[in-house]
């Protein structure tokens, strides 16, 4: 019998893989985390357990908000709603629906829903490429060095889209060229920075509150004023 030994790792390498880490799929858990650390606050939108009194609400105060999946990925089952003077609009995925009636939209809403949990987000307008909205993911892996990016990326939305998710047809950019396309070369530096500055921050609140994580992928927005917005934190990122 012939017995074949099992190759030695290199140890420099072992020591750049991240650890698997702790999985946390609610988002609502991830932004009340990161809402106790008071720098983050003006960066994380609005955000609301989903209700047909809390969306009356926000519509009136934001006039267009994202519903989402408590739990979900990959932009599945996001829907965009907007009040405006003839009513009320709809969008999932490229359609677009409209409503007279509050209790209209209401009724679709809960049709596509069904009986998963969801939450209200106010809604950003985006900075875009070409008439594309773009946003930015931040991969942060834990080592046995300690806490190391991963990526820092742009991503396009597919034509006719509000999501910008790759798999939802969404195109792959850098940062650098991401932000240099839909706000201009001089704010490239800068917002790369910030980014990073506020991963750190809420990679902190997130480790203190959910010991164990080993994985973060955050989900980045930067408005048509160079504001950046927080909008999810993944712990199982791709």
């Amino acid at each position: 019998m012939i017995f074949f030994r099992q190759p030695r790792q290199n140890p420099r390498l072992r020591q750049h893989q991240p650890y698997e880490g702790r999985q946390l799929a609610s988002k609502w858990a991830k932004t009340e985390a990161l809402l106790a650390e008071p720098s983050l606050v003006s960066h994380i939108p609005p955000t609301r357990k989903y209700s047909p009194a809390m969306l009356s609400g926000m519509l009136a105060e934001h006039g267009m908000v994202v519903v989402k999946p408590i739990v979900g990925t990959g932009g599945g089952g996001v829907i965009k709603v907007a009040k405006d003077g003839q009513g009320y609009t709809h969008t999932y995925r490229e359609r677009t629906q409209r409503f007279g009636t509050f209790e209209g939209l209401v009724r679709a809403l809960g049709n596509r829903t069904k009986k998963r949990r969801y939450l209200i987000q106010k809604g950003i307008y985006l900075a875009t490429v070409n008439g594309r909205p773009i946003d930015y993911r931040v991969k942060y892996v834990k080592t046995h060095k300690g806490w190391e990016y991963r990526a820092l990326v742009g991503r396009i939305a597919k034509r006719g889209l509000f999501v910008t998710n790759l798999c939802q047809g969404g195109d792959l950019v850098t940062a650098a060229q991401g932000i240099r396309a839909s706000l201009g070369a001089s704010y490239v530096k800068d917002k790369k920075a910030k980014m990073r500055s506020i991963t750190v921050i809420a990679t902190r609140m997130l480790e203190r509150k959910y010991p164990g994580i080993g994985q973060l992928g955050f989900d980045y927005g930067i408005d048509k004023q160079g504001k950046i917005w927080i909008f999810e934190v993944n712990t199982r990122p791709h």
